[in-house]
């Protein structure tokens, strides 16, 4: 008689036999490509992160794993992504990216919301050798901090302003009044439109800054009325955006060139405001539809997986890393090392144009001038990368 334990041991082969002949890719297929990343899901960061990243990276991974998984030198491995809300909390996105690079150890990370989450988490990404495209951090400091591994996609301050200084020389503008958030984002693209101004005929004739969470800016807006400059200014974040439109309609403040930055190029913006109450209005925005067939492609491709529309400004900076990760991936695998030397070493062809990097900055993208026309935000300045003309005169607040 069979002595027991080896009946089991051939029983157990025979069942393995008979696993592989039915189901062989279950054994072939290769382990997923942990991918970790904190997003603000709840507090005053989520309006942004929810439309600028967190969707993008849904959708990316949801394309990726579509098609078999993420190209990792040939071999397709499905994505796996560890994600957790970091509540709009400094504390919280440090921790969870310590976690993630330290015990959780997984293959990639993906950056949070913004310019000081991203200014809180890229040293220590730095030191532990994680490369980090970050798509909403807008810093100059960031780029001063020369760390090998970080990446700055979105145009930084001073292409930003001397894009929009630029466009105010070519049409005249004499007189503009600024508002900003007293923070790093602030505060740097303040300071980069006061030097952009420098020289070129054009005054300051108001200059306030105002504290993270504001509730009423009109009597701000009000003394800028009195002023009655050519171009109102404003650093603002997705809230303060949208306040400072509604305020301005409500005291009648119409400039002729009206300028807010983050959340301009959302479509919350154009739906909040109407579209007829959003015409002519200017802010940040580098790409729409008509930039290249892949940001048709991409846009597309947004709304019918997310079921909304990605925003005409760091949604794009947020694919094109998105692309450049995957290509990186493709080529080098899953060595960071291997892959932060790939995206600082070549000029990488995204959907919102070339993207090359000198240190952390992408220098291939040049600052832009976006404008809602006819329900679309159009890039409108430069005029080499226009997809529209710029509209030189608001029409009234409607």
């Amino acid at each position: 008689m069979a002595h027991p334990n080896r009946r089991l041991v051939i029983q157990s082969a025979a069942a393995t036999v008979g696993a592989m002949s039915f189901a062989p890719q279950l054994l072939a297929q290769p382990a997923p490509v942990r991918i970790g990343y904190s997003m603000s899901r709840t507090g005053p960061w989520t309006g942004g992160a929810q439309v600028s990243q967190e969707p993008n990276y849904l959708l990316w991974a949801e394309q990726q794993n579509a098609a078999g998984g993420l190209d990792v030198k040939g071999v397709r491995r499905k994505i796996e992504l560890i994600s957790s809300d970091d509540r709009s909390d400094m504390e919280t996105v440090v921790r969870t990216y310590e976690k993630l690079m330290g015990s959780d150890k997984v293959d990639l990370v993906l950056p949070p919301w913004g310019s000081n989450a991203n200014f809180a988490v890229a040293p220590l990404a730095n030191r532990m050798g994680y490369p980090f495209l970050a798509p909403t951090a807008l810093s100059r400091r960031l780029a001063e901090m020369k760390l090998p591994y970080f990446f700055l996609l979105l145009q930084q301050p001073k292409p930003m302003c001397d894009a929009l200084v630029d466009m105010f020389k070519a049409n005249g503008v004499k007189t503009v009044a600024v508002v900003y958030v007293d923070d790093l984002f602030g505060l740097e693209n303040y300071s980069a439109l006061k030097v952009a101004l420098q020289g070129t005929g054009i005054s300051l004739v108001q200059e306030t800054s105002y504290p993270g969470g504001v509730k009423d800016l009109s009597p701000t807006l009000r003394s800028i009325k009195d002023k009655n400059p050519d171009a109102f200014v404003g650093f603002t974040y997705p809230p303060d955006t949208i306040l400072a439109s509604r305020q301005s309609k409500e005291i009648g403040f119409n400039p002729k060139f009206f300028y807010a930055s983050v959340g301009t190029a959302f479509p919350l913006y154009k739906n909040v405001m109407t579209p007829a109450g959003a015409e002519g209005v200017l802010g940040m925005g580098s790409w729409n539809g008509k930039t290249s067939p892949g940001a048709k492609a991409y846009f597309d491709a947004h709304v019918a997986s997310q079921k909304k529309e990605p925003d005409r400004w760091a949604s794009g900076a947020c694919w094109a890393g998105l692309e450049i990760l995957t290509n990186a991936v493709k080529a080098q695998g899953l060595d960071r090392k291997a892959i932060r030397d790939y995206v600082a070493n070549t000029t990488h062809k995204t959907i919102i144009g070339d993207i090359k990097f000198n240190g952390s900055e992408n220098v291939g993208t040049p600052g832009t001038v976006g404008q809602w026309q006819n329900g679309e935000f159009e890039v409108v300045w430069p005029q080499k990368v226009a997809t529209a003309k710029l509209n030189p005169a608001k029409p009234v607040w409607k």
